[in-house]
């Protein structure tokens, strides 16, 4: 039976489609056995690493988002606060280990000091989160081991090289997708743009090791539309579905030879 693994991009509010393709995959019966992730696919990746289903994982981001503005809290020291994620992990997940994960779970982060991509897998699992999910400049960067760590998706939005050791086929799902529409909307709109802009070639990069890789149309969303959370979850739910016979012709007939 092949091992599978999932690569799950950063993308703030857009992390929401996720858990559409979570959603397909388990309706599918296909087993993920290892999922990389980075930021907000951290963030799915690791409740669904812990057991929980989809929608119960779309219910909860939805409820209790760290990104929705009554949520955040600002810092005196002119950045915002992750705290609010911490409180959902903690009620969530609290025995916050990765080695208690019911699937292996990898999540990158990066080294604002030493200006390197690094990897966590185990130990301490909310503040791999909190480090992965700390957005430049709006979030206070997360101290672990005297290091300071923001978002991974920095130097590697989508780590899919990771699994390559130990996974045989490979998911990469990407919410970032690159449009020419409404860059100039606003100068939020232009930054976010300049910054997948900067990161898109080592995206597609990393996007050469995966056998099928997905990336839908989230343009209409930006980072902060955590409001739109079930059309984005439908959005990503729905391009999934466009992929169907591929997971089938290639996982599920595969798994049935191999006698799954």
């Amino acid at each position: 039976m092949k091992k599978v693994g999932l690569v799950l991009s950063g993308g703030g509010a857009r992390g929401f489609a996720h858990l559409g393709l979570l959603q397909l995959l388990d309706e599918l019966k296909i087993s993920i056995d290892s999922i990389s992730g980075v930021s907000a696919g951290s963030i799915a990746g690791a409740f669904y690493a812990a057991g929980f289903l989809p929608n119960d994982i779309l219910k909860i981001l939805k409820e209790n988002s760290y990104l929705r503005i009554k949520n955040i809290l600002w810092k005196a020291d002119g950045f915002f606060s992750l705290e609010p994620l911490l409180k959902i992990l903690q009620k969530n997940i609290p025995h916050n280990q990765f080695e208690l994960l019911q699937k292996k779970l990898f999540i990158t982060a990066t080294d604002l000091q030493k200006g390197e991509s690094v990897v966590f897998e185990n130990g301490n699992l909310h503040n791999a989160i909190m480090a992965s999910a700390a957005i430049p400049v709006i979030f206070k960067p997360i101290e672990i081991n005297n290091d300071k760590f923001v978002d991974g998706g920095l130097l590697n939005n989508l780590n899919a090289e990771i699994l390559k050791p130990t996974c045989d086929f490979i998911i990469g799902h990407h919410v970032n997708k690159l449009n020419q529409q409404n860059v100039l909307s606003s100068k939020i709109h232009l930054l976010e743009h300049c910054f997948h802009l900067s990161i898109a070639h080592q995206v597609y990069e990393q996007a050469k090791h995966c056998d099928i890789f997905i990336e839908p149309d989230l343009n209409h969303y930006k980072m902060f539309d955590t409001e739109d959370a079930d059309k984005i979850f439908e959005a990503g739910y729905n391009e999934a579905l466009k992929y169907k016979e591929k997971f089938l012709n290639q996982l599920l007939a595969n798994s049935t030879t191999n006698g799954f």
